[in-house]
């Protein structure tokens, strides 16, 4: 029945809780909820036959663009002396030259922003952006146990995954712990433990129902609206916890290797041996089909590493001034870290998945946030991308005074593991000159 009067209604704080049997459950800022599940039902896409992974690695300390560009482009280039310790895998990347994020700048600071294009990282009141391997997890990361993987190799606790609010998503610096939660069966009790856990968060909706309900009824049709959107984001939750429930009721897959003996993680100076240690999980990762979705931080910090001649940290050998001792240095440093990922793609290329290799299967992207880290740049971005069905051997040059958007490339990515988008960031389209094979 219609009112020839107004009632008016009451304003409703954004500390406002919904209470129910002893539950509380917060109203946050509803538009900035809406995008995180806009994409939530879409999540249910049939499964493919022939999965399609990714995993991101970036080091912290930039890479020397004249021992890592290629001199000439195209698919005839002449190897530089770091992509030489790749030769085995020519024809498997792509390299990348004139990219990288538009107005990502701050130095160090560009690292969180590596797979998010965030722009202006030390600017007041900053918040990332989602990265790229968490977008694609809002769609595909229900079809493994772990829907992604963030992890740390060295100092400090920064990872590369950022959720669509701009939350770090911690990342896990163990090998072993990693190894545990794959292929360690929890005992029964730990089990029933966990499921009543899920249990009781599905719930939670239910607990507040009344009161959300008689809240509602105080609403203009507006914010009716914004709060239907945000019990819809609240559902997709649920529904989240239940597939979280399966997987927790299924046998995990048996391991193919014993647990790691794990190198001291305080031993920084151990940096590299670390380095193989966790390229070795993930890769029984990929291959167990845990999860679809790995990020790697390598920091690449202090102590000086224990190399033959490297007798100063990283960081400081980046600021060499041209010196040749320092550069000799930083170039045994980061040869010795480029030849355990190309490790990483020989046991990818060498492990077969039915009709095709995990490299046929997995988009390995490589690269770091500086150009040059002696002077601090943010462009021209030392990037390759491996794997993932594309055909590889070239080098994709740009213009490096006018960048080419890295999110270019991204949007390809996503869209090479099922994900419908045709923009990331500060992408104008796909990345040009990379097809299919």
């Amino acid at each position: 029945m219609s009112s020839s009067f107004h009632v008016p209604r009451p304003s409703i704080s954004r500390r406002t809780l919904l209470r129910g049997m002893g539950v509380s459950m917060a109203l946050p800022f509803l538009e900035a909820m809406r995008p995180l599940f806009g994409s939530a039902a879409r999540a249910a896409d049939a499964e493919s036959a022939v999965p399609q992974r990714l995993v991101a690695i970036e080091t912290n300390q930039g890479i020397l663009p004249q021992k890592f560009f290629p001199e000439q482009s195209g698919r005839d280039y002449e190897l530089s002396p770091y992509l030489r310790l790749l030769e085995a895998h020519r024809d498997d990347f792509t390299v990348f030259s004139g990219v990288s994020h538009p107005d990502v700048d701050g130095g160090h600071e560009a690292e969180i922003c590596f797979l998010s294009g965030a722009p202006h990282p030390m600017s007041g009141g900053f918040r990332n952006t989602i990265s790229l391997d968490q977008l694609a997890a809002e769609q595909i990361g229900t079809k493994t146990r772990f829907p992604s993987l963030s992890v740390l190799i060295g100092p400090g606790s920064r990872g590369l995954s950022y959720t669509r609010n701009g939350v770090m998503i911690p990342p896990e610096s163990s090998p072993a712990a990693i190894y545990r939660r794959m292929f360690i069966q929890g005992n029964p009790r730990e089990v029933a433990a966990r499921l009543e856990d899920l249990r009781r968060g599905r719930s939670l909706l239910d607990f507040v129902s009344d009161r959300a309900r008689r809240m509602q009824e105080t609403l203009g049709g507006g914010d009716r609206q914004r709060v239907d959107e945000y019990f819809t984001a609240v559902r997709g939750l649920e529904r989240k916890f239940q597939e979280s429930a399966a997987w927790e009721q299924r046998p995990k897959p048996k391991a193919v290797v014993p647990e790691p003996q794990e190198i001291n993680l305080k031993d920084h100076s151990l940096l590299i041996d670390k380095i193989q240690q966790m390229y070795d999980v993930l890769r029984l990762a990929i291959e167990s089909d845990s999860t679809r979705l790995i990020t790697v931080f390598v920091s690449f910090t202090t102590p000086p590493l224990r190399l033959p001649g490297v007798s100063q940290d990283t960081h400081n050998l980046t600021h060499h001034g041209g010196s040749t001792e320092a550069l000799s240095q930083l170039e045994t440093i980061e040869k010795a870290g480029l030849a355990k990922f190309a490790g990483l793609l020989d046991g990818l290329k060498s492990t077969r998945e039915h009709d095709a290799t995990l490299l046929d299967r997995t988009m390995v992207l490589f690269g770091t946030c500086m150009g040059d880290a002696n002077t601090h740049s943010n462009v021209n971005l030392p990037v390759l991308l491996a794997g993932g069905g594309f055909r590889h051997g070239q080098h994709l040059a740009f213009d490096r005074n006018r960048n080419y958007p890295l999110a270019n490339l991204f949007v390809s990515m996503l869209q090479r593991l099922g994900v419908e988008t045709d923009r990331f960031a500060s992408s104008t389209g796909n990345m040009r000159g990379l097809e299919l094979s």
